[in-house]
């Protein structure tokens, strides 16, 4: 019989990297999507280049905003409840990406509406299969089974470039179609086999104020960071930076996301634990994540 750590290395494996594939899929098969073949948009016209921004970043800008939260109310509800969630929207979101009904504009926002359901079901599954696999693998397998998780998620990325690039020679919709039986199987697994063996308290609750401070700040700043690379009005092509709506995202979310380190000293439960950052390891182990992430993204 497989032992279950290995049920899910395998389950939790197969979901981020279907999560890191489809951060990238979009990129190289847009010309299509978007072309006359496709829902038949020009993102280079005045107005539209908006969708072509949405539909490159909605997916990564959801993710980024609930994945802090999300963390949290697994600690509250249970790891593998909110992981087999997660499959379960993710699917549904590829299952509508593949569907789009409409052309045009029409068809430009329901895709990134369709995206954005995929991106909070991304969401879930980054955010609880790591702690999934604390559970389930003793202390010294651990390194082993967060590594493999990690190759996943980065070569994930990759993929996503190549296989988005080789489906829409044929057609667009298979961009998304092929995480649906992918998504349906996991789905299913995750739901038959996985297994919570987290510690939960009850009596826990929710930091409120220090999810709607952090949610709304990296939002707005994320949103001004997009916007800034809306072209200007008069079409000289620079990335408008000058825009009040993008100053005064970048500042408001600034501001709120310095003000959250505060607000989660004052409640009693809050929503992340600043002491963590005392850890030598913790503190230089999600340095190195972010110097990665700016890496790979530069």
């Amino acid at each position: 019989m497989v032992k279950y750590k290995w049920v899910a290395l395998s389950n939790t494996t197969i979901g981020v990297l279907m999560a890191s594939i489809n951060g990238t899929i979009i990129l190289i098969s847009l010309p299509a999507i978007l072309g006359l073949k496709g829902i038949n948009i020009n993102p280079t016209a005045p107005g539209t280049f908006i969708y072509l921004i949405w539909l490159i970043m909605g997916y990564n800008i959801i993710t980024a905003v609930i994945l802090l939260t999300l963390g949290r109310l697994s600690d509250i509800f249970g790891r593998t409840r909110l992981f087999n969630i997660g499959f379960v929207i993710f699917t549904v979101g590829s299952i509508l990406l593949f569907l789009t009904p409409s052309s045009g504009d029409t068809g430009a926002l329901e895709l990134i509406v369709f995206r954005l359901v995929q991106g909070l079901g991304a969401a879930f599954l980054f955010a609880n299969s790591t702690a999934i696999l604390t559970d389930a693998f003793p202390v010294n397998e651990r390194g082993k089974a967060l590594g493999l998780n990690q190759v996943a998620a980065l070569g994930g990325s990759f993929v996503g470039l190549i296989l988005g690039g080789l489906l829409a020679v044929y057609n667009w919709r298979l961009v998304f179609l092929v995480s649906v039986p992918i998504g349906i199987i996991g789905s299913v697994w995750s739901l038959l086999k996985l297994q919570d063996h987290s510690v939960r308290d009850k009596n826990q609750k929710i930091d409120y104020a220090g999810n709607v401070v952090f949610g709304v700040g990296i939002t707005i700043f994320l949103l001004g960071l997009t916007y800034g690379l809306l072209p200007p009005a008069n079409g000289s092509g620079v990335m408008d930076w000058s825009s009040p709506w993008v100053i005064s995202g970048l500042a408001g979310g600034a501001f709120l996301l310095i003000l959250f380190p505060f607000v989660e000293r004052m409640v009693k439960q809050p929503m992340f634990k600043l002491s963590l950052f005392r850890i030598r390891a913790f503190a230089f182990g999600n340095l190195a994540s972010l110097l990665s992430s700016l890496g790979r993204g530069g």
